[in-house]
């Protein structure tokens, strides 16, 4: 996010699985029938020292405000427009004109404005290696790498979706487990000649994998394991049963001060400098006339 954008809201998505993606099944159930989305809610009149947010613009930049109801969409949404009517304001109260070559529409002008007045009053402190290490010391283990697991299974699948399938398969495996046994070389040749998983051309093997990227059941089997062994008891998934082994494991570590010094100089200087912004836009809304939404008071020392 550029320095000078209006914070908005986005979805914080979390990885997905990565686990056997070339073997799982592109079912789906009945299409649902479409539904009209309800209309937006109206709430009441938002002005900024007189100066109407028009309802429709607010409508549109619901969609950049997820929220858990649509009264608190709409609020997020007309709190943004007003702090940018309000900022606007003031750039054309201090005769402020958008810097050469940012004039490339309307919307591209009034940001270039906004920019403008922010660089001219908002001025944080940047911090010292003082404040970097402080930070550092307070919070090491966010700077430790992944523990890694290098590891391989064997993928049985069910012939069918009936308890007796299941049952089938899971015998198979737990025929393999026993038979392979820790040894590295006949787990290979079995997961060539036995996997349903596309890994089976690889001998089986995962790669280098971070907890979050299998699925559960499998990142619990595989951290039970000393590095070498092979569970004997094969390892059910929505996919089928998995005779799994470890190779070896890595064990993350914290990494050095040196190593994230700008990092952290970095995420506190925005830090800092977001935190002046808000501080800023609330002075000027305590100097404002806001109807029809609140925006946030002006913090104290």
């Amino acid at each position: 996010m550029s320095r000078h954008e209006v914070p908005r809201l986005k979805p914080d998505p979390r990885p997905q699985p990565q686990m056997m993606q070339a073997c799982q099944s592109n079912g789906c159930g009945g299409a649902a029938p479409a539904r009209r989305a309800p209309p937006p809610p109206t709430f009441s009149v938002v002005r900024v020292n007189g100066v109407q947010i028009d309802p429709d613009a607010i409508a549109r930049e619901i969609q950049h405000h997820p929220a858990a109801d649509a009264d608190a969409a709409w609020r997020e949404a007309a709190r943004a427009l007003a702090v940018r009517e309000l900022m606007l304001q003031e750039a054309r109260r201090l005769d402020l004109s958008a810097s050469p070559g940012d004039d490339h529409g309307t919307a591209t002008a009034a940001d270039a404005l906004i920019s403008d007045l922010l660089d001219a009053n908002v001025a944080p402190d940047e911090p010292d290696e003082a404040a970097c290490r402080r930070y550092y010391d307070a919070n090491r283990e966010r700077f430790r790498t992944p523990d890694l697991f290098e590891a391989s299974h064997i993928l049985i699948e069910p012939d069918g979706d009936g308890p007796q399938a299941w049952s089938a398969a899971g015998i198979e495996a737990r025929r393999i487990a026993n038979e392979v046994g820790d040894n590295a070389t006949a787990f290979a040749a079995a997961a060539r000649e036995l996997s349903a998983c596309p890994s089976a051309q690889q001998d089986g093997t995962l790669g280098q994998v971070r907890r979050g990227e299998l699925v559960p059941e499998m990142q619990q089997a595989i951290e039970s394991l000393a590095p070498g062994e092979t569970c004997r008891r094969p390892i059910r998934s929505r996919f089928g049963w998995h005779v799994v082994r470890l190779a070896r494991r890595i064990e993350g570590h914290i990494l050095p001060f040196e190593a994230v010094h700008d990092k952290i100089a970095d995420m506190l200087a925005a830090r800092a400098w977001t935190m002046g912004a808000a501080r800023y836009v609330a002075h000027l809304a305590n100097q404002a006339r806001i109807e029809g939404i609140v925006i946030e008071p002006e913090e104290g020392p």
